[in-house]
């Protein structure tokens, strides 16, 4: 990935080695595998899949969190008050985990579409749980009200430097497991995870390319529009992928590598979901499958030899409410 010049983005590759020695082995180097052509499929290139749904609290954002938390105890940054974020979910999720860990206490203000599963795994890390409107947005404005408030250390889900370099370890890890990736597709909420790839993978040969679900598409609109712009959200990813407007240092680090982006649809997601689970026994929430949906519906095509890596991102769900409304293809 090589920059325009004269557009530096604020997260740089060398950040990205500082978060990795600050992570050391508190979060876990993930598996990647590789799917065979035709193994989900008729027509199905063959690439490679970092499992990130099996990281610690069981997505990425468990390194950004940390990241931050350990960024903000160096300077001073965390107090007795804790930490606090909004949060589809994921994110919040991560800060309670890094909060337990370092002993301090955690406010997560949730939207109406967090999973069952999320809240009760929110509950069994002790963090205080408020929902807080129907999308992220509305959680973020209590969140900042509640660090203003308290001196707790606001941690951001994805337009800040810290998290940025957090979430950009786990493709510096999937670039050593796979040194020779052309690609990695990864998919794009906020954009934390976009940034902390371009981030880790500048000067190197493999490129990103941004998925977002049709319904949840802020980076494209920003893309369109030339800076970040309010989009409607909805849809099945909605929990993790919701956010009405892109984060600035992932729009500034798509423009400095002019990222190409793709749309994938509600039901390509759920597909990539049923076969990752009926083929692989592989567990992925709608927003860790929107990146495989984009190779496996066909919204992204490789050219001829290209090595494709997928960044399965999270997952945590529930597999038996996907099947429940799915037909599940049998394999020939």
């Amino acid at each position: 990935m090589v920059a325009e010049p004269g557009l530096t983005p604020a997260v740089s590759r060398a950040d990205i080695e500082v978060a990795r020695e600050r992570l050391g082995t508190r979060i876990r180097q993930t598996p990647v595998i590789k799917i065979e052509a035709g193994q989900l499929g008729g027509g199905q290139p063959a690439f490679w899949c970092k499992l990130e749904s099996l990281q610690v609290t069981g997505a990425v954002k468990a390194r950004g969190a940390m990241n931050s938390l350990l960024a903000a105890g160096q300077s001073a940054g965390l107090t007795a008050a804790g930490a606090c974020a909004a949060s589809g979910g994921n994110h919040g999720l991560a800060v309670a985990w890094a909060a337990r860990s370092l002993g301090v206490p955690a406010a997560v203000f949730v939207p109406t579409t967090c999973p069952p599963i999320k809240l009760r795994r929110l509950a069994g890390y002790g963090a205080g749980v408020t929902v807080a409107g129907e999308v992220y947005e509305e959680c973020r404005i209590r969140a900042e009200s509640y660090a203003e408030e308290t001196g707790a250390l606001l941690v951001h889900p994805f337009d800040d430097s810290a998290t940025v370099a957090g979430a950009g370890t786990v493709s510096a890890e999937f670039r050593e497991q796979v040194p020779h990736l052309d690609t990695v597709l990864i998919a794009v909420g906020g954009g934390g995870l976009l940034a902390g790839a371009l981030a880790a993978l500048q000067g190197m040969t493999t490129r990103v390319v941004a998925v977002e679900p049709v319904t949840a598409c802020c980076l494209g609109a920003a893309q369109d529009a030339g800076e970040p712009v309010d989009v409607p959200v909805s849809g099945h990813a909605i929990d993790s992928l919701g956010v009405r407007r892109v984060g600035q240092l992932a729009f500034d680090a798509a423009v400095a590598h002019d990222v190409q982006h793709v749309d994938v649809t509600d039901d390509a997601i759920i597909d990539a979901q049923v076969s990752a689970w009926e083929e692989l026994r592989i567990g992925l929430e709608p927003g860790g499958a929107t990146a495989m949906a984009a190779l496996l519906s066909g919204a992204y095509q490789p050219a001829d030899n290209e090595a494709v890596g997928v960044l399965c991102c999270g997952g945590n769900f529930d597999i038996a409410s996907v099947l429940a409304d799915r037909t599940v293809r049998v394999p020939d």
